[in-house]
């Protein structure tokens, strides 16, 4: 297969025309031009690997790639998932940085792989010189480059099931597609098939930023999305309250800070915040003693409603036993506290702002109607590890009282305190009961945001959490993830509203429409026979 150059430059120091013809897009073949073997040779060429599902390679060349109406692009509606380009794109100041950007841009506008091959430094001849700027990229993300003027391998993989599930939920993408592929003449090829080692790394916190240099300006972005999506409600419905229930833990602290940012936004003073802190038969003196303190320091209005009596009336009206710690013993109580935060709600004509983060509504660890209900919930699309990462940063940039406040609530174990405190500390720890967060974060990523099979999602969390969690201790949470995700799909069905900050959501209005009872039969034989293997 030949592929020749369609855009042939003739600006500045570029003048190919002086020996080049611009090349054709409707393949011909090489038989029929020069009476010679049968080759195809034309733009509109598809390279189709036979035995790995999706690995479509197309190529252009050089200047291609810089023009408005790039061969790239009908290449990839065609059904190109590989793009390479071999270039002799000479070096002066500032044009890495440019050619990265165009290259990682590309890649992400054709949801593809792009693999970009320069001239090296040692055919630098006359006026120009060459870098080998070698580029692979993948739908925006910039997976490997080579260091300029540097003799060596750029190597990276390619994950070509990821970007047929990003092509495949992009609708407006298929609909271009349909039927650009007729013209395309495919020729196959196959390669050994064996075990890839790994060199892309595979982050703990898929969801977490991981550029260290901009973490200021992402934590921001996503705090400001918060504030403007809550700012926003607060202005519709006219209420000039926000009443959130404070329990000292790290979701209702950020729910607290991220109301507070809505009322400067609003230029609304801090007194009408009520934070309601509601002591229960778990509620132990440090998450109670940092949910005053918390306040205090925002300027909050704090109101203390203990819900002990009330509680025990309750149990005294159903017949529940105060001795049996159940989960009726343990709803009670998340009950009694929304019902208390909704009436005050009712009295101060304002709107509850909902405290749960989206690790809680993945694995359904919340109250139905309960704790799992609110007016607008400013938490339901940032995961668990999210909620750490954007607390640690408000603590860096707060006050020194305010930060000594923040860093307890980050040290303290994740907990709904519900059952009675061992010795004055907390006896009831999430992560002991329904696993580690960070696993289950990276587990519901990579389902919802590229639908990767559990197999898939096992490997790459033996490579990122090798050292950390065995692999048997990974599978054991896999199982509790996707049983807890299936079974408890009827609570997210009914979510308050709450913004949407980054590329995964749970909203049944939008990313997740998911029916209520859909079975996770499939993926729990996929599990078994990972265990069996």
């Amino acid at each position: 297969m030949v592929v020749p150059k369609i855009n042939i430059p003739n600006y500045q120091e570029f003048y190919e025309l002086r020996h080049f013809e611009r090349g054709f897009k409707n393949t011909e073949t090489l038989k029929e031009l020069a009476g010679s073997e049968n080759i195809p040779f034309g733009a509109d060429n598809l390279l189709v690997c036979e035995n790995i599902p999706g690995l479509v390679i197309a190529g252009e060349i050089c200047e291609d790639l810089w023009v408005s109406d790039s061969p790239s692009i009908s290449h990839a509606l065609a059904g190109a998932t590989v793009i390479c380009n071999p270039s002799a794109s000479d070096e002066i100041a500032t044009k890495p940085v440019y050619r990265r950007s165009l290259i990682a841009m590309q890649s992400a506008k054709l949801i593809a792989g792009y693999i970009y091959a320069d001239a090296g430094n040692d055919e630098s001849t006359q006026d120009l010189v060459y870098s080998g700027h070698d580029i692979i990229a993948e739908n925006g993300a910039v997976l490997a480059e080579s260091a300029l003027f540097e003799h060596k391998l750029t190597v990276s993989e390619l994950d070509v099931k990821r970007l047929l599930e990003e092509r495949r939920k992009m609708t407006t993408y298929r609909n271009e597609w349909k039927n650009n592929g007729e013209r395309y003449r495919e020729t196959g090829f196959s390669f050994k098939l064996e075990n890839t080692v790994l060199t892309r790394q595979v982050s703990r916190t898929p969801f977490v930023p991981s550029d260290e240099a901009g973490k200021k300006q992402r934590c921001e972005e996503i705090l400001t999305l918060q504030a403007m999506g809550l700012r926003k409600r607060l202005a519709h419905t006219g209420c000039r309250s926000a009443i959130i229930g404070l329990s000292g833990g790290l979701d209702s602290t950020l729910a607290l800070l991220v109301t507070v940012k809505a009322y400067d936004l609003l230029e609304m003073d801090h007194s009408g915040i009520i934070a309601v802190t509601m002591p229960g038969f778990g509620t132990t003196d440090r998450t109670y003693q940092n949910s005053l303190k918390l306040a205090a320091s925002l300027g909050v209005t704090l109101r203390e409603i203990p819900i002990v009596d009330s509680v025990r009336q309750h149990f005294k009206d159903i017949g529940q036993s105060e001795e049996l710690h159940d989960i009726t013993y343990e709803n009670g109580q998340a009950r009694e506290r929304t019902q208390i935060l909704m009436d005050i709600a009712n009295m101060c004509n304002g709107l509850v702002i909902g405290t749960g983060d989206m690790s809680e509504m993945a694995l359904g660890w919340a109250t139905y109607n309960g704790d799992h209900m609110s007016m607008y919930a400013v938490n339901v699309s940032v995961p668990k590890t999210l909620v750490r990462y954007l607390v640690g940063y408000y603590a860096e940039e707060a006050d020194e009282k305010t930060a000594v406040v923040l860093r307890d609530v980050l040290d303290t174990p994740v907990s709904p305190e519900l059952l009675p405190p061992k010795e004055g500390r907390i006896a009831q720890k999430t992560e002991s009961i329904v696993g580690p967060y960070e696993l289950h974060d990276f587990f519901l990523y990579y389902l919802l945001r590229f639908g990767y099979n559990p197999a898939k999602i096992y490997r790459l969390a033996g490579l990122a959490f090798g050292g950390l969690y065995d692999r048997t201790e990974i599978l054991k949470w896999m199982r509790i993830f996707y049983k807890r995700f299936f079974s408890q799909q009827f609570k997210r069905s009914c979510i308050p509203d709450g913004p949407k900050v980054g590329t995964v959501s749970l909203s049944p209005r939008g990313d997740l429409r998911m029916p209520s009872d859909a079975a996770a039969a499939l993926w729990m034989k996929e599990l078994d026979s990972i265990a069996e293997a």
